[in-house]
């Protein structure tokens, strides 16, 4: 079996490599970035209709001014945001699970959304709400990262910043699998890899799933 090496940050990392060793994987997390909170202003709470989460990070790293926004309800991507969503008092208007735009193409065009976000943040596609994107965290990046022996491996890519900064790091790329979890993040990685495969939703379980896939196969 293959190794599989999880780069996306804390505590991310650490709850997919559960999962994947939960499916039989020999999974490591060796995060590429690191999370951590920004300064934010706080936009009247009563200039929007509901709050647009793509992130749990979002949630751990607003701080205190998160409360103010209580009154509004969540539309938020995956379930680990909105579990962290509701440990904050939030209740949930809306749960997608296949990425930012299916959500947005589901749930009512007039809405107002405040979207908490990270600074590296991808626009979504033909948003007819009206969105207001404010980051409050940043995700920074790791100098020198273990990644210990990568020959053989197969990679999980949550971003396309992640695949790019993967690529610099890694020089012998022929015999490394890449598991992206978009089209987006794995044309980022670029060329040269044995090969670089795209999850068929943008969540969690198809990823692994995909991983799974690739780590059973032997390396070329």
């Amino acid at each position: 079996m293959r190794r599989l090496l999880v780069l996306r940050p804390e505590p991310g990392a650490s709850a997919t490599v559960a999962k994947a060793r939960e499916q039989g994987l020999d999974a490591v997390a060796v995060p590429l970035f690191e999370i951590e909170a920004i300064e934010w202003e706080a936009p009247e709470a009563g200039s929007f209709d509901g709050l647009l989460l793509t992130s749990a990070n979002a949630v751990r790293h607003a701080g205190e001014r998160l409360k103010d926004y209580r009154g509004l309800e969540a539309y938020a991507v995956g379930e680990a945001t909105a579990d962290a969503a509701r440990e904050a008092g939030f209740g949930i208007a809306s749960t997608g699970d296949s990425g930012v735009d299916r959500l947005l193409g589901s749930i009512d065009s007039e809405l107002k959304l405040l979207h908490l976000c990270g600074e590296d943040r991808r626009q979504p596609e033909g948003a007819r709400q009206q969105i207001t994107a404010v980051p409050v965290y940043r995700s920074k990046v790791v100098a020198s990262p273990d990644l210990g022996a990568t020959q053989g491996a197969v990679a999980l890519i949550h971003s396309p910043r992640a695949a790019r900064r993967f690529a610099e790091l890694v020089e012998n790329r022929g015999s490394i699998a890449i598991a992206a979890i978009s089209d987006a993040a794995g044309q980022a990685a670029g060329e040269g890899w044995e090969k670089v495969e795209t999850a068929s939703d943008p969540t969690d379980a198809a990823l692994l799933a995909l991983a799974a896939r690739l780590c059973n196969k032997p390396a070329l």
